[in-house]
């Protein structure tokens, strides 16, 4: 199995070069809006797409052989996204284009990198850190996107391919229980408390507020310099949030793998349809739609196979309301757990992780499940 990394890694152009490289995404995406166009929005295949507009890309906007091959498959992906949705392909902008091997190359003996643009190939410099240097020392990576992030700065998202060990077969599962008020909590007992999250957060919400009030009221200049300023804030706050999934899901990573455990966690698609409908305050509502959830399972998945580990997702359904050790219904108020049939009461969060882990154990271990029995019975 393989798995692929991305690095995020920044552009040093120069003024001249700054030039080509938004010609460049202009003009990618000025030729995606076309080709979804000019072809029928049922055509999904990006070998099909290519036959029927490839030479009109080249001569129209000034693409190279492999720009135009690219632009083909962008589109094609979009379109198969879009009708996995139901929704319609949205319009491209000139933001990001895809490089393979022929129009990209990483170069370590002066870490740049070198890119066809419209007027021909440019060397790069990067400006990358030590985690970026130390995943990319021998490395000969064949794909890559060019970016422009919303602060203005170019990027070059490259990608490592890897051959993924095989999962190794666990001898317990560590049940991940999710929440606001505690971020996880596992069925070993290690939780990671929300409220410097939540107090992040409302800080940053009080200063949007203030900003976009003086924006509103302020002269041109002022207004312009209130925008920068919440484009700034954005990227803080999502930039912390990133930094505490991360630490999470390694620490979670690191157990599992030093027990030798799979790790169960909940299936919570949807679920802020479902909270959003309860009759909640202002706070809550915006709290629970900040909830970054499935940016945390997404950090934990590719950690789980980075490290050969097995990850299974059950179904949410009665977890926080189910006593793990009668499998009785209980009563979960705010942060306690109490179970009328067994006696049993304690942290709510680490019951819900308990139940995780043993749903978990009845779905991944070879050996029969107690779970499922007392279910049956």
């Amino acid at each position: 199995m393989e798995q692929t990394l991305t690095l995020a890694c920044k552009l040093q152009p120069t003024a001249e070069q700054s030039l080509k490289i938004e010609g460049l995404l202009k003009a990618f995406a000025d030729a995606c809006n076309f080709a979804n166009g000019a072809v029928k929005p049922a055509i999904t295949s990006k070998t099909t797409i290519q036959n029927m507009v490839y030479q009109e890309l080249r001569s129209r906007f000034g693409l190279s052989a492999n720009q135009a091959v690219r632009v083909c498959a962008r589109v094609g992906a979009n379109r198969k996204t879009a009708k996995i949705k139901g929704e319609p392909v949205k319009a491209f902008k000139p933001t990001s284009a895809d490089y393979d091997a022929r129009i990209f190359a990483f170069r370590e003996k002066d870490w740049s990198v070198s890119l066809t643009l419209l007027d021909g190939r440019e060397h790069i410099k990067l400006d990358v850190g030590n985690y970026q240097r130390g995943k990319l020392k021998g490395r000969k990576p064949t794909s890559a996107q060019l970016c422009k992030h919303r602060d203005g700065s170019f990027y070059i998202h490259i990608q490592l391919t890897d051959e993924a060990p095989e999962p190794s077969e666990p001898t317990k599962v560590i049940g991940v229980d999710f929440g606001r008020r505690e971020i996880a909590k596992t069925s070993t007992g290690k939780g990671w408390d929300g409220s410097q999250l939540n107090a992040v957060r409302d800080k940053f919400s009080r200063v949007r507020a203030s900003v976009q009030k003086r924006a509103s009221q302020g002269t041109r200049s002022s207004r312009r310099s209130c925008r920068k300023l919440l484009k700034r804030l954005s990227g803080k706050e999502q930039r912390f949030q990133s930094w505490v999934n991360h630490s999470i899901s390694a620490a979670i990573v690191r157990e599992a793998k030093k027990l030798n455990a799979a790790v169960a966690i909940e299936d919570l698609a949807g679920i802020r349809e479902r909270t959003n409908q309860q009759p909640r305050n202002k706070t809550e509502r915006r709290r629970s739609n900040n909830w970054a959830f499935f940016q945390l399972r997404n950090f934990l998945e590719y950690k789980c196979i980075r490290e050969g580990l097995k990850l299974v997702v059950v179904n949410p359904r009665y977890t926080s309301q189910t006593c793990h050790c009668c499998l009785h219904i209980g009563l979960r108020t705010e942060k306690r757990f109490t179970c009328g049939h067994c006696g049993w009461h304690g942290d709510a969060d680490l019951n819900g992780s308990l139940v995780i882990s043993l749903l978990g154990e009845s779905v991944t271990l070879a050996r029969s499940s107690g779970f499922l029995a007392c279910q049956v019975a």
